[in-house]
């Protein structure tokens, strides 16, 4: 049985998975500023 994920390379999936990726880019950016720009600030 061989698995094809060639349904995966329509545009639809593209955009999904550039939103999710762009998202997780966005809250690992606000986590750094938010949490670690104050505990190195104080930790000092």
């Amino acid at each position: 049985m061989t698995l094809s994920l060639g349904y995966l390379d329509h545009e639809s999936f593209r955009a999904a998975i550039g939103t999710a990726a762009g998202y997780g880019a966005i809250v690992a950016v606000m986590t750094l500023l938010l949490f670690g720009v104050p505990y190195l600030l104080f930790s000092l």
